[in-house]
């Protein structure tokens, strides 16, 4: 099986935990995934099969959608319930004041990744260093907040349900946590779902229990072509059958046997340092998809076959 399974994450299971049944279910250890989630969190997990699995690395970094529920008047040290907490309060607001307070979150806004997270600092994961109780600086970094609404505002329960789309790297609990400081009585996060990661959608996400009920044929029917994921690498097509030995066997190709269809579509600020700019989706005379190669002075250069 070659190709993306959009799984539908469960609670308390870490992304590798996914990856690691899936090798049983699947028969396979060539298995991996994008956009790790916390345990905590639920929904759309892309795991790449077989040869896909070396095309996730190329992948673009997408917008990602989120479905929250912040409550308001606690405050922990993670930034959701799984944490310690430090501090409450009481909630004096009205709704008024909720909806201001999430819409001011809009755009780009300056964020501290929380302290138990995986994020590196001189290649440790902050979570180490809290847990060891050594104290590092966290640098701010900017985020993109696309957009960010309220879908449900229960002050009698003091909950608070929102969505936001946002750039990759944003801390949905730390957002949770700041609106609580806006509002003056703290917040902290106490579910998760992500609906959306790119092209993938949890409407099109499967449960594990649903995976693990498929037949061969249905898991299949299940799966995204790995090509179709990449669309936003450049697209050649081999003039003749005769060159795809070639290919498979990772030798260099003039470009004089080759028809570039269409160049690629990578946004130019995500270019720098990542050398998409020159990627090439490979396809043989009759439609088969055949790999990834980077395309430079006339010269055609395999990267990653997919036999």
């Amino acid at each position: 099986m070659q190709g993306i399974l959009i799984v539908d994450k469960p609670m308390d299971w870490t992304s590798f935990d996914v990856v690691a049944k899936l090798r049983g279910v699947l028969g396979t250890r060539k298995l991996g995934h994008s956009g790790t989630l916390d345990p905590m969190a639920t929904g759309v997990l892309p795991v790449f099969c077989g040869g896909a699995s070396k095309a996730v690395d190329l992948q673009l970094d997408h917008d990602k959608a989120y479905r929250a529920v912040l409550r308001l008047g606690q405050r922990t040290d993670t930034g959701d319930i799984t944490g310690t907490v430090l501090e409450t309060k009481p909630v004096d607001v009205s709704e008024e004041d909720v909806i201001q307070a999430i819409d001011s979150f809009r755009g780009w806004i300056t964020q501290i990744p929380p302290k138990y997270s995986a994020l590196k600092v001189n290649g440790k994961p902050l979570y180490k260093y809290a847990r060891e109780g050594v104290a590092v600086e966290i640098k701010s970094r900017k985020i993109y907040v696309a957009d960010i609404q309220p879908v449900e505002v229960n002050l009698r329960e003091n909950r608070i349900l929102f969505r936001v789309t946002c750039s990759k790297g944003t801390y949905i609990r730390t957002i949770c946590d700041d609106i609580g400081k806006k509002l003056s009585c703290g917040g902290t996060m106490t579910a998760l779902q992500r609906i959306q990661s790119g092209c993938f959608r949890v409407e099109d996400a499967r449960t594990l229990p649903e995976i693990l009920e498929m037949t061969d044929e249905e898991l299949e029917r299940c799966v995204i072509p790995m090509d179709k994921t990449l669309v936003h690498l450049g697209r050649i097509e081999l003039k003749s059958m005769e060159s795809v030995p070639f290919y498979y066997n990772g030798r260099e190709i003039d470009t004089g046997y080759v028809n570039v269809l269409a160049s690629p579509a990578v946004p130019e600020a995500m270019q720098e340092g990542s050398r998409l700019g020159d990627k090439y989706r490979v396809y043989d005379p009759e439609g088969k998809f055949l790999g990834i190669s980077s395309l430079r002075e006339n010269t055609l250069y395999p990267e990653k076959v997919i036999r």
